[in-house]
């Protein structure tokens, strides 16, 4: 809720609502830890900074990316390198290739999140244990799509719906009609295509329900 807080904060609406019930998370005076290396995890940085935040430090537990990206290497896909946000710009401390392994409290109040280096596995490197203050941490990283043992796996063995053999996680479906393999029953977005960008989930949708409307009326006007 803290995002949502601020931008409901900054359009001049009540931070509170029936969805987010929650007290003000302000991050003013604090040293913050952000557990993340995405686009969430770096709006948290910048809010955290706009907020006056005493430090803000960012775990990612991904190797450090280089300075120069090999585009011909991984084309056509997206060329990794060092990239650093305007809100990264703003002050925060990135710490690279680094899991997050306790919250400390003392009291019910948060005092630090206790941390590894991970080797190129992402398996915890002995010894390499350390501590860092924190008054405030956010957890960034939902951007892995559907859970491996959730509400979709359940619902999935339950019904008998096909799964992608080859993302284990998501719902088999095909990107014309959406249909998966149990009649009437259709999947799109996170679910079927695995962990990505609103805007895909919000076009998928939109197909998907156009053919939904093509299957129940012959026909559809609704827009794909």
């Amino acid at each position: 809720p803290y995002l949502v807080q601020q931008n409901r904060r900054v359009g001049g609406e009540p931070i509170q609502s029936v969805a987010w019930p929650s007290h003000p998370i302000l991050a003013g005076g604090q040293h913050v830890v952000v557990v993340g290396g995405g686009d969430t995890a770096s709006d948290c940085v910048g809010t955290a900074f706009r907020q006056g935040a005493v430090r803000v430090t960012q775990l990612d537990i991904r190797p450090q990316p280089p300075e120069k990206e090999d585009k011909l290497s991984v084309w056509p896909y997206w060329a990794t390198k060092m990239r650093t946000s305007s809100s990264q710009a703003e002050g925060a401390e990135r710490e690279f290739q680094v899991a997050t392994l306790e919250f400390i409290g003392e009291d019910g109040q948060l005092t630090g999140v206790k941390c590894c280096e991970v080797d190129e596995k992402r398996k915890p490197i002995a010894g390499s244990e350390f501590v860092i203050r924190a008054d405030l941490a956010f957890i960034a990283i939902g951007f892995a799509g559907p859970a491996a043992r959730g509400p979709v796996s359940e619902l999935a063995g339950q019904m008998k719906i096909a799964i992608d053999s080859r993302r284990s996680k998501n719902v088999e479906a095909n990107d014309r009609d959406y249909r998966t393999s149990v009649e009437k029953l259709y999947a799109a977005g996170d679910v079927r295509r695995g962990q990505s960008l609103v805007v895909w989930a919000i076009r998928e949708g939109r197909q998907a329900a156009r053919a939904i409307d093509e299957a129940l009326m012959g026909s559809s006007v609704l827009p794909r």
